[in-house]
């Protein structure tokens, strides 16, 4: 009887040794990812860190290598998951070899009704590749735009003027329209009446650009002197004059309505016509003098100098 009571010890011992060993390997396993987390989160913060120092203070640079770190940051968090989960495993005593090869059939099932899915991250990985979209630009991607605050192999979020957020899935973009590399172009369309000189117009323009470059706050964010194309075309109520300025990414909209509130004031000041749309009535006279009939002449009508 003893002899029995001290083989069941031994064995209940053998099995605690066991189990207190393969604790300590887990333990030892998620201590092990746990400092690879930290070494890879720091060694891509010191390459990052390490880029930065050598882009001159390139913002077009800074955006790109935000946007990879982000990236790289994601993909070792994800390998050191897999890879530590998978040990964790074994060392449980679950095979993993039944596992991968279920992995394997599964996962071509699951990528025959997943093909967006997949797509999306081959997408995502093109799009990294070729820069063609980073952090803090402005883009029109999928049918939505605005700044992008973040780009992952799954998807583009970006957040338009109004605030609404978009998530465009990497798979649904073919085309994608950046308003942030190296310059931009702020193209202007301003709308004169017909009687109004064109040259003189064109003139006031110029002197209103040239006095834009000047200014303090405007001038830094302008690359060149504007560059006049002229009159573009004859609308139904006004003469289009074309013009635009070269000026640091994502500059144009401000300066082009700064240029439009001062233009304002000096065709104000000169007395330039700023037409709209209206309908001009006149009244006639039937043939069989019935009752005045009215003739509308157009919608969109010059407004005529003798006009009362």
């Amino acid at each position: 009887m003893e002899a029995l009571i001290n083989m069941a010890g031994t064995t209940d011992l053998k099995e605690l040794l066991h189990l207190s060993q393969s604790a300590l390997h887990i333990l030892l396993i998620l201590v092990l990812a746990w400092i690879l987390l930290r070494l890879s989160t720091k060694a891509i913060r010191m390459l990052q860190i390490y880029s930065t120092r050598h882009t001159d203070n390139n913002p077009e640079e800074l955006k790109r290598i935000a946007t990879l770190s982000r990236v790289f940051r994601y993909i070792s968090s994800v390998v050191i998951y897999v890879v530590a989960g998978m040990v964790v495993l074994s060392e449980l005593g679950v095979s993993i070899a039944p596992i991968l090869a279920t992995a394997g059939v599964l996962g071509l099932a699951v990528g025959f009704a997943a093909q967006s899915l997949i797509k999306d991250y081959f997408n995502g990985i093109f799009l990294l590749l070729e820069n063609q979209v980073r952090q803090g630009d402005v883009v029109e991607a999928g049918g939505k735009g605005g700044l992008v605050e973040e780009v992952t192999l799954r998807y583009i979020k970006m957040r338009d003027y109004d605030g609404n957020v978009h998530f465009i899935p990497n798979g649904i973009i073919t085309t994608v329209t950046n308003m942030s590399r190296g310059f931009a172009y702020s193209v202007i369309d301003v709308g004169v009446a017909y009687r109004e000189d064109t040259d003189a117009v064109m003139n006031l323009m110029l002197q209103v650009g040239e006095n834009l470059r000047k200014d303090e706050t405007i001038g830094p964010k302008i690359m060149e002197d504007m560059e006049m194309a002229g009159v573009d075309k004859w609308d139904h109520s006004a003469v289009i004059i074309r013009c635009r300025f070269k000026v640091l990414p994502l500059e144009q909209w401000g300066v082009r309505r700064e240029f439009l509130r001062r233009l304002k004031q000096v065709f104000d000041q000169h007395g330039i016509e700023i037409p709209y749309p209206h309908m001009t009535i006149y009244p006639g006279q039937a043939k069989d003098g019935s009752a005045p009939s009215l003739h509308i002449a157009s919608w969109n009508e010059p407004t005529k100098p003798d006009a009362g």
